[in-house]
């Protein structure tokens, strides 16, 4: 290779966005049990005579609901990263394919 000159491995680019999708769909579940599996429905702590079951679960929907938001939040960027990667890689390969073909054509063009 020249000096100045990158290579771009496609293999790479491809496991990169195998990985990305396998973890989308690992939040995929992370999102569903943020959201339905930490339910706590009003006084499950506790009667009206545990004066701290109301600030506990008040306490318990704040932070659950900022656990969504969290998972929410890793999910765009994942899925964002993901999307700017299948977008090189496909830019790559057709540069691959633009360079292969003038070099089959002898630079005719």
């Amino acid at each position: 290779m020249a000096s100045g000159e990158l290579k771009v491995d496609l293999s790479a680019l491809d496991g990169v966005v195998t990985q990305l999708n396998r973890i989308i769909s690992n939040l995929g579940d992370t999102t569903s049990d943020s959201r339905y599996q930490t339910y706590l429905p009003a006084g499950a702590l506790g009667s009206a005579d545990f004066t701290e079951a109301n600030d506990l679960h008040i306490a318990h929907t704040e932070m659950k609901q900022h656990l969504e938001d969290i998972v929410t939040h890793i999910h765009g960027l994942v899925d964002d990263f993901g999307t700017k990667t299948k977008k090189n890689h496909g830019a790559y390969q057709d540069q691959e394919a633009e360079i292969a073909a003038a070099l089959s054509d002898g630079g005719r063009s």
